[in-house]
This record gives structure tokens, C-alpha cells and sequence, in this order.
């Protein structure tokens, strides 16, 4: 099963897709998919709800899918956790986790327009596997014990301004933070229909041409141990999401690079995770 939020910016019903691809309601279930939803075990109530018959289907065609999470807590990014696109910025290989926080007012849904900021010249694309929260950890014994606080797992399109990031401030958020810099979705696929999250080929193309093509087995932190270590500094709280960290292909790191601009289209995907597609827009 695939957990989604369908409907208009703002009033996104809550939904599930079971195998077959069909659509069904679950307001008789939860008023939304949130950290409280998902701290109850609303998971499981899904999955029996779905295996009894209780849900009402609908027909979803042509209807705007939100993000699949409901107001996050919070976003703690992980910069530079593949190799590849570390060597590509010129970056040395991190020792710990780096680690960001992103606003989670960026959250748009995955088909949502993305929009270029004002002064903006060098906005930037990351395809990211992000995991979703959905039991506290909160100092961890060690990474083995992470799997029991994942919910699932969505796509999140990391959308950066490098020139805000890099050159503006001392630290990260100014060019992570603009507005709808974090589409995600489509769906949240629960953890135990993810049969390993080190093994997820990520992709994402600009204007049909591919420039990210990446798997998350070549993480330099696994989702695990980054579970782990972020629960020494922080409470990670149901509903909370974490982005993992792109691979290489980003503008920054390409020849001439073709930062986005106005009209530009991006398409990515993980495995068993869906896809996205925006167009940027100029704000």
C-alpha cells in the first residue's frame, strides 16, 4: 500500500492506493497523515482497514496529489552523503554527518510549480530519498535500533540556491529555505514494503535530458546510522522528515553549469517510490 494526500493546496484529503493501484479514502480513518496519525500505529490500522474492506474507493483521476506527510515537525538535511557528489563540488569526504535543518513550510506536493526566487542565479535540483519519522528516538543505543522509528519513505527534491547557500551565510538554511524548495511525494511506502533502502536507484532529468543517476547503496551514512547519530543531538519526532542526501549530477557540479531557469522542467524518481515533476516559475 501507498499512502498519498489528494486534493487542493490547503485541503488534501487523506488516501491510500492499495497494490492494484485503486483509491480509497480514509476520513473514516484519520483527519490527515501526520505525526499524530502515524505515532498511533495508523499504519497498521490502514493496512487492516484495507484487508477487511472498510474503505470507501474513489475515483482520483485528474485530482492534485499533496505532499504525504501533513505539516512536519521539522527537516534535518544531510549534505554531502554520496562520494561522487562530494568529489564533484570539490568537497573532502566528511568524517560525521553534515548536518541542516530545512523550513518545513517549503513542502509543496510533487507536481506542484517550483518557484525560482527573486535574485535568484544559480537555483539548483537534488534528487533525495527522505525518511519519515514515526516513532521518537531520542538517544539511541546504536543504528540497529533506527528501524523501528521509520514510518516509510517518500522523494524529496531538495531544491537549492547555491549563491544564498554558499556565499551568503556562514551556514546552509538561507538557500535551502525558500519557498516551495522541498516538493515531496507522491506517496509514503511504509518501511516494511521497502525491502532495503540501500538498494534504490535515484534519477532525475532536466528538461528530459538525465542528470542525476545515482543508487542509494553509494550513501557514505547509511539511513540507519544517520537515524542513530541525529538522535544523540535531537529528538526526531513522528511526522519529522529527514533528506539523506543527493549523488552526483547537480548544476553546481556540471560543466558550464546549467543552473534552472524559468520554463525549465524537472522529472525524478526512486525506485518504488514514484516520481515527481514541477516547472519552475519565476517568483
Amino acid at each position: 500500500m501507498k499512502l498519498l494526500r489528494i486534493g487542493h493546496t490547503g485541503e488534501e484529503a487523506p488516501s491510500v492506493l492499495d497494490d492494484e493501484g485503486r483509491t480509497y479514502s480514509l476520513a473514516g480513518l484519520t483527519a490527515d497523515i501526520d505525526g499524530p496519525f502515524l505515532a498511533a500505529g495508523g499504519l497498521d490500522d490502514v493496512r487492516d482497514a484495507l484487508a477487511e474492506g472498510r474503505l470507501s474507493e474513489f475515483d482520483a483521476t485528474g485530482l492534485r496529489i499533496g505532499a504525504p506527510v501533513a505539516r512536519p515537525g521539522k527537516i534535518v538535511c544531510v549534505g554531502l552523503n554520496y562520494r561522487d557528489h562530494a568529489a564533484e563540488t570539490g568537497a573532502a569526504i566528511p568524517d560525521r554527518p553534515v548536518v541542516f535543518m530545512k523550513d518545513p513550510a517549503t513542502v509543496v506536493g510533487p507536481y506542484d510549480q517550483v518557484l525560482i526566487p527573486r535574485r535568484s542565479a544559480r537555483t539548483d535540483w537534488e534528487v533525495e530519498l527522505a525518511v519519515v519519522i514515526g516513532r521518537t528516538a531520542r538517544y539511541l543505543d546504536g543504528p540497529a535500533d533506527a528501524a523501528a522509528c521509520i514510518a516509510g519513505y517518500t522523494i524529496s527534491h531538495d531544491v537549492s540556491e547555491r549563491e544564498f547557500q554558499l556565499d551568503f551565510s556562514p551556514q546552509w538554511d538561507l538557500g535551502k529555505s525558500c519557498e516551495t524548495f522541498n516538493p515531496m511525494g507522491p506517496w509514503l511506502v511504509p518501511t516494511a514494503e521497502v525491502a532495503d533502502p540501500q538498494a534504490l536507484r535515484l534519477q532525475l532529468s532536466v528538461n528530459g535530458e538525465v542528470r542525476q543517476d545515482g543508487d542509494t547503496k553509494d550513501m557514505i551514512f547509511e539511513v540507519s546510522y544517520l537515524i542513530w547519530y541525529l538522535s544523540q543531538y535531537l529528538v526526531l519526532n513522528p511526522g519529522d522528515v529527514i533528506n539523506t542526501g543527493t549523488p552526483a549530477g547537480v548544476a553546481l557540479g556540471l560543466p558550464g553549469k546549467p543552473f534552472l531557469r524559468a520554463g525549465d522542467t524537472v522529472e525524478l524518481s526512486i525506485d518504488g517510490l514514484g516520481s515527481q515533476r514541477q516547472t519552475f516559475a519565476d517568483a
